[in-house]
């Protein structure tokens, strides 16, 4: 019988959440991790990865709004971008929306998140994964971000956490400064890269982490916040550039139809709480 309580970590050891379950919908061992859809009665229909939280329906739109709308808002007319990890098909959501971009690469390692998530969540995507601009590649992202010839306007990094305690993770490569290295050879003069940072308040070494590593490599760097129930409060978000400053342009972001981003929570995530 499947439990009718679930507890995932917020911080380690140090901090978990307890949900009541509803339904488990989905369980699933793949190559590279365990993947678990359950329903929640707290946060909607959430989807797991080796036991830790990756989206919860209720407050998804809030996460991939600040990651992907903040530096595309920042930009005139975005042309190319690159999403790393974000199987789940929200990051790719939100970058459909935006009419100027002619081309969007996805590289996710894992098959059985694209997988899972267009049968079991399928508003992620919203059909995202249909549209002739996206491109998925089933791959590693390392030798691919090196194979690049042809910049990017924008490189969202959605991976997942390197858990405290945790040997193996697959995303520990990805916050490294040889892989920052590469992102910035594969970034357009005026583009960004941009990255989520962990919970900025049970963690926010993990931001710092990514802008002392940021900072070795490009030359102007940055760090915003949302408000995401599900990850424990505030989610942190990176960015690096060659040059170009984060600044959404706060009358475009009202005709796209956004959930989350509006000039309260644009002005709050600006604010750079808590440092």
């Amino acid at each position: 019988m499947a439990e009718k309580f679930f507890t995932f970590p917020i911080r380690g050891e140090k901090l978990s959440m307890t949900v009541e379950v509803e339904n488990w919908v989905h369980t699933r061992q793949t190559e590279f991790q365990r993947i678990d859809i359950l329903d929640t009665l707290a946060f909607g229909r959430i989807l797991l990865l080796d036991g830790h939280i990756q989206l919860a329906t209720l407050d998804e739109f809030a996460y991939h709004e600040a990651l992907v709308q903040m530096p595309m808002l920042s930009m005139a007319a975005p042309k190319r971008a690159l999403v790393i990890g974000g199987g789940d098909g929200g990051v790719l959501r939100e970058l459909v929306r935006h009419s100027s971009l002619t081309h969007i690469d996805m590289v996710e390692i894992d098959a059985g998140v694209v997988e899972a998530s267009k049968e079991f969540l399928p508003t992620l995507s919203a059909g995202a994964f249909d549209d002739p601009r996206v491109h998925l590649h089933i791959a590693d992202a390392f030798p691919f971000v090196k194979s690049i010839t042809e910049p990017y306007d924008l490189i969202v990094a959605d991976s997942t956490d390197v858990y405290e305690g945790e040997d193996g993770n697959l995303s520990e490569m990805l916050f490294t400064q040889g892989f920052y290295e590469d992102c910035k050879r594969a970034l357009s003069k005026d583009g960004f890269l941009v990255t989520q940072a962990d919970n900025i308040v049970f963690c926010p070494y993990s931001v710092e982490s990514i802008l002392e590593l940021f900072g070795k490599v490009f030359p102007k760097v940055g760090h915003y916040a949302g408000m995401v129930p599900s990850f424990g409060g505030y989610s942190g978000y990176a960015w690096a550039s060659h040059g170009a400053t984060i600044r959404p342009d706060l009358e475009r972001a009202k005709s796209l139809g956004l959930r989350y981003l509006n000039p309260a929570t644009i002005g709050l995530a600006e604010a750079n709480w808590p440092f």
